[in-house]
């Protein structure tokens, strides 16, 4: 990963760091300044950057120190002699700090790209993955041990410890199936996001349409059917890179709530879909949907994925209906073990007529890289995985119902109060 990140950027040295209010401690780095750090190494967090990091939870990027209004007599670039640095907050999924994924170098760097972020944004949740994955398997370990320990005790403890046991196979078996979900999880994203994709997809993109512009009178019709199946493929690549992006983007993007008209966000969503909205004769039936504390970006996303996903799989030849409502329940009136009987709730339900699912999928269907439907369509299968963690992200929940070649309902269901 280090590496990847020196060979895109053409920076000499990158690090992950542990940093405290006390510390700063490499623990790995790519070394091709001789900067000196080892894994294990230390420095001291006032010299750094990295203190303001941690304290404000934001990421620093400088191209070029000389030039930088914020950081040109900052003590820590004299100090290092560095003329280019990026750094991003590496964040626990329980929302506790880390460390930084940084990478420095002497001479000026452009770091300000939307694609060099990205990458370090989607690196550093990756990184914050192995990092749990790692302690819940270290604490899996702690709970055998502790099993092996009660099944060494005296006769004369044995109620005791059968007692006991129970107690700790149960939390194993808790601790195991949080384990194997978040390595099931870990492994789709690393695949995807341990290649500098975004490289190579543009110069396929790029030579296919020379080719295809150029040698168009050359080519069989074999040939030219050949290059529009690559164009396709293409496309759909470039869909996944955007939604990986998205997928990662909803755990570090700004959590700021605020009250907003639902409505105008779904009209506003709607007029982003007027394409597809016009190829498909799609005909909303949106009620009034009120007003909600939501983080707008994200609840934008979300009735984004929803309504998108509804066109992507309505019936051909079929005038597709979508329908929006919203309403305030109680937890108890909504039939939804999940949900807390005395807290209120904002029932938001996206529905349509379109090919729907079976309802044996009503869980599957939320799972990372998860598609229930054979036929050729657009989706990635991080769609609906995105509509979860924006909702998971409003401390609610969501639930769906499908019945096949009648259409699909989602459910919504977020506190009107949010801690």
């Amino acid at each position: 990963m280090l590496s990847v990140i020196c060979q895109t950027t053409g920076m000499g040295f990158a690090a992950v760091a542990r940093v405290t209010n006390e510390r700063w401690i490499t623990c790995s780095a790519e070394d091709h300044l001789e900067f000196g750090l080892k894994p294990g190494d230390e420095l001291q967090v006032k010299t750094t950057i990295c203190d303001s990091i941690r304290e404000n939870r934001t990421a620093v990027i400088i191209d070029n120190v000389s030039e930088d209004p914020d950081y040109h007599d900052h003590h820590t670039p004299e100090m290092y002699k560095l003329q280019s640095y990026i750094s991003m907050p590496i964040i626990r999924r329980d929302g506790s700090f880390f460390g930084t994924l940084c990478a420095i170098d002497p001479k000026p760097n452009s770091l300000k790209t939307f694609k060099v972020r990205e990458m370090f944004t989607l690196f550093a949740d990756l990184i914050s993955f192995h990092i749990e994955a790692i302690e819940q398997e270290l604490e899996s370990k702690t709970i055998l041990n502790e099993k092996s320990s009660l099944l060494k005790k005296t006769e004369s403890q044995k109620n005791e410890a059968e007692k006991l046991r129970s107690d700790v196979e149960k939390k194993l078996i808790e601790k195991n199936i949080s384990l194997e979900k978040m390595n099931s999880e870990l492994e789709a994203f690393n695949y995807i996001s341990s290649h500098d994709l975004q490289e190579p997809l543009r110069k396929i993109q790029l030579f296919t349409d020379i080719i295809e512009k150029g040698e168009s009178s050359n080519l069989s019709e074999k040939g030219k059917h050949a290059f529009a199946k690559i164009r396709v493929s293409a496309f759909r690549m470039q869909n996944l890179i955007n939604d990986l992006l998205t997928y990662s983007r909803t755990k570090f993007d700004d959590r700021k709530f605020e009250t907003k008209n639902l409505n105008t966000i779904a009209n506003d969503v709607i007029e982003d879909l007027s394409e597809e909205v016009q190829n498909k004769n799609v005909v909303f039936e949106i009620g009034d949907l009120g007003k909600l504390a939501v983080i707008e970006f994200q609840f934008r996303q979300l009735l984004y994925n929803l309504i998108s996903n509804s066109i992507k799989f309505s019936i051909p030849d079929k005038k597709l209906i979508v329908t929006v409502t919203a309403k305030e329940i109680k937890g108890s009136e909504a039939n939804f073990e999940k949900l807390t009987p005395n807290i209120d709730y904002y029932n938001i339900t996206v529905s349509d007529n379109g090919i729907g699912f079976d309802q044996v999928y009503n869980e599957k269907i939320f799972g990372l890289f998860q598609a229930l439907h054979t036929k050729p369509t657009k989706s990635t299968g991080i769609g609906l995985t995105i509509v979860k963690r924006i909702v998971e992200n409003h401390k609610g929940f969501i639930k769906a119902k499908g019945i096949l070649n009648q259409g699909a309902s989602f459910d919504i269901f977020i506190p009107v109060k949010i801690d």
